[in-house]
């Protein structure tokens, strides 16, 4: 499956899906597309050395390798399932120093003061207002949180690194880019908004034969965006009636102004 794939706000981007061993695969890796209501050609290459190239309007938008895109083939080595980090092993390569100590002054300073500056408004009421109580502003004293200070941690390991081994699922394919014989064109569009024009499929053996067919039907996109404005000028829908814009005659009806 191939071609743009544009839904609500957030898929916008080009769909590259191969059929391998009865599973539809997807590119890890989007490819944008445009999302204006303008003519798009979408091109997809796959060569023998099984490698590919996605074009948009001419443009390449992505090229690589086939097996480092879409999974044909399940991983060479996994993870050993019996391997377990040891209990005792230690990841954290600093910790705390078990010799420093908080100061016994450390919280002596509040978090917050009340504001010497700040006075009683003139026209504050006990009875209607409550107390009068100053704001509160930062302390510039105030230390904070204490934490020991951090040094290496000499029984530091290093990060564990879970061992590997072949995996047992793995299977070589040679030559992915075979798709088999091309029997047919399916066309699908799941679509809630009516406008969509698709035409010139082309299934071709080598990229010159489908660049020549491109450049005889290539689309001219000033051309076509100014036709695409002077439609949208002609085919405005009427305004819709607003009381601002409208009067009433003698006899009490409203009339366009």
């Amino acid at each position: 499956m191939f071609g743009p794939d544009i839904c609500g706000y957030s898929t916008k981007k080009v769909q590259a899906i191969f059929n391998h061993e009865g599973e539809n695969l997807l590119k890890k890796t989007e490819v944008s597309c445009p999302e204006d209501e303008l003519t798009h050609t979408y091109v997809l290459i796959v060569n023998p050395d099984d490698t590919y190239e996605i074009r948009v309007d001419g443009k390449t938008e992505a090229s690589g390798n086939l097996r480092e895109e879409w999974d044909f083939e399940k991983p060479k080595t996994i993870k050993d399932p019996k391997a377990k980090k040891p209990s005792d092993w230690v990841d954290n390569e600093y910790m705390d120093d078990p010799d420093d100590a908080k100061p016994s002054d450390w919280d002596k300073e509040p978090e917050k003061l009340e504001d010497p500056d700040a006075t009683k408004p003139d026209d504050w009421d006990d009875e209607e207002d409550g107390t009068w109580e100053p704001p509160l502003i930062d302390n510039p004293n105030y230390k904070g949180e204490w934490k020991a200070k951090r040094i290496k941690n000499p029984d530091y390991k290093g990060a564990w690194q879970h061992p590997e081994i072949d995996n047992p699922e793995y299977v070589e394919f040679k030559d992915i880019y075979k798709r088999g014989p091309l029997g047919y064109v399916g066309i699908e569009i799941w679509q809630v908004k009516a406008g969509s024009i698709f035409s010139d499929f082309v299934v071709a053996d080598n990229v010159s034969e489908g660049d020549a067919f491109l450049k005889s039907r290539s689309v001219d996109k000033d051309k076509e965006e100014a036709a695409k404005s002077a439609y949208e000028e002609t085919h405005k829908p009427p305004p819709a009636a607003d009381d601002e814009h409208q009067d009433y005659d003698d006899e009490g009806f409203k009339t366009d102004l």
